[in-house]
């Protein structure tokens, strides 16, 4: 194939659509073994990931693009190495997110879910979720997400629903769930219970008031009490203080007055109040604050709830019935301040519980909740992680996995929306007793009454994505998909919801089908913009993928993504480094290019079995050494060393070096041009392969061509298994083991680079003329066979005027005057006559005689310490070797330093 049907230039704006509509329409996505066709092997273990579902309201951020290329790169990867795999796509209800969003919409047509009704909110909702939910799932496509989109899910569908009831109606009948009232977080916007781990504490300046809390006995005495919230005053039900605290012991045991609403509450004694905090007096109001309510139940205090779900003061508020909480706060204030109460306020630096979703102020309030008794299954999920049946990556997040479960409350599943799974209870309005059933009654279960209606709750969204791994394949149903591809593989997301997500998985899936939902978490860090900052809209520094996307391609990100992670490592993502990949990804695109159009300079069948030079012999060594690395790293969940190491190697060995040797093997022609085409040819189909898994798309568009070229050209190019039909599902490089010659080959072109590398510098440094040959003197030693074999390759790198180049064994007189260098014993001159400054040059081989000196007493210190005794015996000869070899250098400086 000649090399004009190669695009000059990548333009990815053209080949990611068409090769992503590709892929899929060519069933690549789907897994290799399905259960459900005739072929089928249960034999074959698949590896299996369950997407972490976005929201169905949300649109493409750096998260998202972090996982998709993490997951898509272990399922490419095991697909090529012949693993059926399976990637189930789907989107999450998100149940507060949505009816945000549909509130808002409602609230620009100036109607509130109130005015329209639950019946018309939840169709809005449907509706609202049809027009924007494939937002997301289009955006996950762009990233080249190689997903099996038959089999997509959302926690809403049927089958799921199913698999929800199962579970709330399984757990009521063990008895781990109940109903009760419990201090809540209270969001008043949205009028609904969040979890604890929605409220996100954020450190704002607030005040404290300080205040009497008078006795009851008309003494005059009073407590100084403190406190940032003065509204709940209405709410106390005792004042706390030290048993042992000398200034108020005498106390305890009596009454005080509640300030404005004239309640008189007990003066307790209780080791949780800090003498040294504001006064040492502790207002206790169990019904608004958690350490209150333990508090509360030690002592068996009433629990006084002052607000309603708007946040208004309710009917035990007094005169202040009605008012907002903050209003109420004002005016409590004021007329205490009236009535000779008040102390003093100042200053405070506070911690505030906002809600994740919307940011207002979370209010801890009692209120009659759904709850699951969670201990057992904490339980159960903390001994599968103790034995090793779920293993945590990277390992030191199991120490935080442990404390939150250990540590576990019981966990509030109720949420007063409308949007999501509505909760399976119905109460009968005869008999007042409560139904719980898998399917929808229609009668009470105890009396038969017809009058039941449906708890108008909904659960918590983590309830139903708790059982993605498994309901996503069937569950409850025992379909052949639930019995082959569960427990699945690897989990993989980000470290921020090891709690919310991850830790609700694994208990779920021992406690509903018994096995673990997979073996292995895989937690990546958060990205961060290039200065570790974390990304807000506030400071104006986040990075939308869709225009890195578009600017620069899709592969460009991936790389710099998956390259720049470590497992649960924080990313700093600049968009250089994105721009940088992107160069590569053009890189990649000229040595394909180039290749390319030497294949016509090759004959198409050798006349002899291969002869390999020195740069054929080291590409392979280094390749199959890459390999090797590659696989470990990926073993390793090193993704990112695998990727960096990958990148190094096209670039830096195998463009920088062999590309540039092939030119002058191919110019041979003969055998000689056939095995140079054909090492380029095996090299490059390799180095695609591997790199493939981060960046899809260009390696696919240029594996296309490459197959089509080789295969035009010569059937000697195939690799042994033939050319496959795409690169997506072509086989994975298999490391080999080392056969015994790569070490010498590796070491030799070493020396040649070493030479090339130390011509190159000395022209830079004297400013020679990239196009002017310059001629040099190498003094080899028992290094001259291997080099001189290397002259032409060296003199065509190194810009050698190869009519004036000599090697010798050793220099009877040292040519002068003249630049030169020691590389591992072979002396280099370079008579650059007129180009040399002999001052400069004298003092560059002076500091480096220093600095190779400096070497000489650092290894002579060592060895004759206990070093010598103490490390192992092959450590101590590579010392020696190395001082034998400084020692060698210096002295032929030396002999150079003579001659100027």
């Amino acid at each position: 194939m000649p090399e004009s049907t190669l695009p000059k230039t990548y333009d990815f704006s053209t080949v990611e659509e068409r090769i992503y509509q590709r892929w899929e329409q060519s069933g690549y996505f789907k897994p290799a073994n399905d259960p459900r066709k005739p072929d089928f092997d249960p034999t074959k273990k698949p590896f299996v990931i369950s997407i972490p579902p976005p929201n169905v309201t949300g649109e493409l951020h750096l998260g998202h693009a972090m996982f998709v290329s993490m997951e898509d790169l272990m399922i490419r990867y095991n697909r090529m190495k012949g693993v059926p795999t399976l990637w189930v796509p789907g989107t999450d209800h998100a149940g507060i997110a949505t009816q945000l969003q549909v509130e808002k919409m409602l609230a620009k047509e100036g109607l509130s879910r109130d005015a329209v009704g639950r019946e018309e909110f939840v169709r809005r909702a449907w509706s609202w979720k049809e027009k924007y939910g494939g937002i997301i799932t289009q955006q996950i496509r762009r990233l080249g997400a190689s997903c099996d989109w038959d089999r997509e899910r959302f926690t809403l569908d049927e089958g799921l629903s199913r698999a929800v009831r199962e579970a709330f109606v399984h757990l009521y009948e063990k008895g781990m769930i109940y109903r009760g009232p419990r201090l809540i977080n209270w969001s008043p916007g949205l009028r609904t219970a969040v979890s604890d781990l929605e409220v996100e504490y954020s450190q704002e300046q607030g005040t404290l008031y300080f205040f009497k809390y008078m006795l009851a006995d008309d003494s005059g005495d009073y407590i100084p009490v403190a406190t940032t919230r003065p509204e709940t005053i209405l709410g106390d039900t005792a004042v706390a203080v030290h048993p042992e605290d000398e200034r108020y012991q005498r106390f305890i045991g009596k009454k005080v007055v509640v300030p404005m609403l004239g309640r008189e509450i007990p003066v307790i004694g209780d080791d949780y109040v800090d003498r040294s905090f504001g006064t040492g007096g502790l207002k206790v109001t169990p019904g608004h604050d958690p350490n209150d309510y333990v508090i509360g139940q030690r002592h068996n205090l009433p629990v006084i709830s002052m607000l309603d779900q708007a946040a208004c003061v309710n009917q035990n508020g007094g005169a202040y019935a009605g008012m907002d909480r903050f209003a109420a706060r004002k005016k409590l204030w004021a007329d205490m301040d009236a009535a000779g109460l008040v102390l003093k306020t100042e200053p405070y630096m506070m911690s505030v519980p906002r809600s994740q979703r919307g940011g207002e102020l979370v209010e801890p309030m009692i209120s009659t909740q759904w709850f699951v008794a969670i201990k057992p299954m904490a339980e159960a999920g903390l001994e599968a992680v103790r034995d090793g049946r779920v293993k945590i990556v990277p390992e030191r997040f199991t120490k935080t996995y442990y404390n939150w479960l250990e540590g576990i409350q019981d966990w509030c599943i109720s949420r007063q929306l409308w949007w999501g799974h509505r909760i399976p209870v119905w109460y009968c309005q005869d008999c007042g007793e409560m139904t719980v059933t898998r399917e929808d009654p229609k009668a009470c279960t105890h009396c038969g009454s017809a009058r039941i209606e449906q708890d108008p709750d909904v659960l918590d969204t983590w309830f139903s994505s708790g059982l993605w791994p498994f309901s996503t394949l069937g569950w409850p149903e025992k379909t052949p998909e639930l019995e082959y591809f569960y427990p699945t593989s690897v989990l993989e997301t980000g470290y921020d919801i090891l709690f919310f997500w991850v830790c609700r998985m694994i208990m779920s899936g021992l406690e509903f089908t018994g096995e673990v939902p997979f073996h292995t978490v895989y937690l990546h860090g958060l990205i961060r913009d290039e200065h570790g900052q974390k990304m807000s809209k506030s400071k104006g520094n986040v990075v939308d993928p869709l225009v890195v996307m578009n600017e620069m391609g899709t592969d460009a990100l991936r790389f710099t993504l998956l390259v720049g992670s470590t497992p649960g490592a924080d990313i700093n993502l600049s968009l250089k480094k994105v721009e940088s990949n992107r160069n590569f990804a053009n890189k990649l695109w000229n040595i394909g290019r180039f290749v390319l159009s030497m294949l016509d300079q090759a004959p198409q069948a050798p006349e002899h079995e291969p002869v390999w030079t020195l740069a054929d012999s080291w590409i392979w060594a280094r390749l199959q050494d890459l390999t090797r690395n590659v696989e470990r790293n990926f073993e390793n969940y090193q993704y990112g060393e695998a990727g960096r190491q990958i990148y190094e190697f096209i670039w830096g060995e195998f463009a920088d070096w062999y590309v540039e040797i092939a030119k002058l093997q191919l110019a041979e022609g003969g055998d000689r041009a056939f095995w140079t085409a054909y090492t380029l040819v095996r090299v490059l189909d390799m180095s695609l392969r591997m790199l493939h898994p981060f960046t899809p798309f260009v390696t696919e568009e240029l594996w296309g061509y490459l197959k089509e070229a080789a295969q035009n050209h010569s059937l000697a190019f195939s690799p042994k298994q033939g050319w496959e039909e795409a690169l997506i599902v072509a086989k994975f490089p298999e490391p080999r083991p080392v056969e015994g010659w790569e070490e010498q080959k590796v070491a030799d072109f070493a020396l040649v680079q070493e030479i090339v590398r130390g011509i190159r510098n000395l022209r830079a440094e004297k400013k020679v003329a990239p196009n002017k040959k310059v001629p040099a003197i190498l003094a080899a030693g028992d290094r001259l066979p291997v080099l001189k074999t290397q002259a032409a390759t060296i003199a065509h790198l190194a810009g050698v005027d190869a009519s004036q180049f000599t090697m010798e064994h050793a220099l009877e007189e040292k040519p002068s005057p003249a630049v030169s260098f020691v590389v591992a014993g072979v002396e280099i001159y370079l008579p650059l006559a007129g180009l040399v400054d002999t001052d400069e040059e004298r003092a560059r081989l002076q500091k480096e005689i220093a600095d190779t000196g400096a070497q000489i007493e650092r290894l002579e210190k060592l060895l004759s310490s206990g070093f010598a005794e103490k490390a192992p015996a092959a450590v101590v000869d590579k010392e020696r070797q190395k001082l034998a070899l400084y020692k060698d250098t210096v002295s032929r400086l030396q002999s150079q330093l003579e001659v100027l």
